[in-house]
């Protein structure tokens, strides 16, 4: 039995779910008739739609550049005719102006894309090149433009690079599916993320409730030199970067600091995976495999969207009850509930969660100081304090109790007595925060 890792402190191991999705081979889903590519679905400045009403596009052609240099460039997924950019309901509220393309059905690519290439024959600035252009970010939930996330500063140097497979959040099994059914794609991903960083060592992180994949990769990995397979605790939150990071070799994030700052980058499975085709296939990130689950659809599925296309159509396809009570997009741990399924998908769609049981509404109480959320929160902090300093109104006060280290996990909301709403409470401290140093 291989050794098995896990981070020094907190965590909990809620139900994770997964035995209703993981068994599903990934599959298409139904073909959309009209995508709404949204100008943000990324960390950093809005992209700028370049394109015009009635405007012919092909499949894979640019249709918003990166508005800088952390941002991401945006591509039609279907060929078809530009119809309008108006504003869309967005995922975290609010609305997000999205081009809107009318699908011919054809499937016609632009030119120069879906055309094989030896990316071996690239230098590193020329791959990151192509990785920019094909508007990559992080497909693990975080959305930041991948480019970026490998240009480190020349001081910062880069001696590990870490493949997060873990996808610890309760009911999603995409990551898990793509392992499974196309290894080669993600390992030759993580190889050209190695030679762009320059780094010696390279791992690809599984956790202990997916050893069909752990074997698999481990296998696969052994005709590349220079990777190793790494198997994890079933420990939530096992896939957050710093705790990945000192699971596998025992360094800490300091306190403000960035996985760089200890000489790592961690990239998702899914997000290496489109690294691969966007240098060896010239195909940028329009489509992405998510999971659709939960005891509110009668077919659970891991399905191939295109980035833009409509969530309602899939539910229906997957037989959404009329019973549910609450859609989820992402993980029940860190995602987002939604009034409706009337959204577009886009890169950070890793899942939707259609749920009838167990669904409550809990009034918050009174912290009994019972410090639960304190034992186990994996970054070491006073979630509590953090908490009632918000509520308090003190939300200067909450910068000097470190909340901008907070991963948002949701652990101090999961294990509450008092069902107080503290990874909520403390997103909306961190905003004042960042709102504050922006405007400085």
């Amino acid at each position: 039995m291989p050794k098995i890792l896990t981070f020094s402190k907190g965590g909990i191991h809620p139900k994770d779910k997964k035995e209703l999705a993981k068994h599903k081979p990934i599959s298409d889903a139904p073909k959309p008739d009209i995508v709404h590519v949204a100008i943000r679905q990324h960390i950093g400045a809005p992209s700028k739609p370049i394109v015009k009403p009635k405007q012919e596009v092909k499949k894979g052609e640019l249709v918003a550049e990166p508005g800088g240099f952390v941002s991401a460039a945006q591509h039609s997924p279907v060929s078809g005719t530009v119809k309008f950019v108006k504003d869309v309901p967005h995922l975290m509220g609010g609305t997000v102006k999205a081009v809107q393309i009318e699908n011919d059905g054809k499937e016609e690519w632009a030119d120069g894309c879906n055309v094989e290439t030896d990316w071996q024959s690239f230098s590193a600035d020329e791959l990151k090149e192509k990785i920019k252009n094909a508007g990559i970010v992080g497909m693990g939930g975080a959305t930041f433009p991948t480019h970026v996330k490998l240009s480190p500063p020349p001081d910062k140097k880069i001696d590990t690079v870490i493949l997060n497979g873990i996808e610890c959040e309760p009911y999603l099994t995409c990551d898990h599916r793509l392992m499974l059914e196309d290894p080669d794609r993600v390992l030759q991903g993580l190889l050209i993320c190695k030679k762009i960083l320059g780094a010696e060592k390279a791992y690809v992180s599984i956790e202990a409730n997916k050893m069909d994949a752990y074997m698999l990769m481990k296998e696969k990995a052994a005709a590349y030199d220079g990777l190793q397979v790494t198997l994890h605790k079933v420990h939530y939150p096992q896939g957050a970067e710093k705790q990945l990071i000192e699971s596998i070799n025992g360094r800490e994030v300091p306190s403000g600091g960035l996985p760089m700052d200890v000489g790592c980058v961690v990239q998702n499975v899914a997000t290496a995976a489109a690294i691969f085709d966007a240098c060896a296939k010239n195909i940028p990130l329009i489509e992405r495999i998510m999971t659709v689950s939960g005891d509110g659809v009668k077919e659970t599925a891991n399905v191939r969207i295109k980035v833009g296309q409509m969530l309602k159509p899939i539910l229906d396809h997957c037989g959404m009850s009329e019973k549910t009570k609450k859609l989820v997009f992402g993980g029940p741990m860190t995602g987002f509930a939604q009034p409706d399924a009337e959204l577009p998908l886009s890169k950070g769609s890793s899942g939707v969660l259609a749920l009838i049981k167990g669904v409550r509404k809990y009034e918050p109480r009174m912290c009994i100081r019972c410090a639960r959320c304190v034992d186990h929160c994996p970054v070491g902090l006073m979630p509590s304090m953090l908490s009632l300093l918000e509520e308090a109104g003190r939300l200067d006060e909450m910068e000097h109790y470190n909340a901008l280290d907070c991963i948002e996990c949701g652990v101090c909301t999961y294990i509450c007595p008092s069902r107080r709403p503290m990874v909520q409470q403390i997103k909306l401290g961190k905003q004042h925060i960042m709102a504050k140093r922006k405007k400085k």
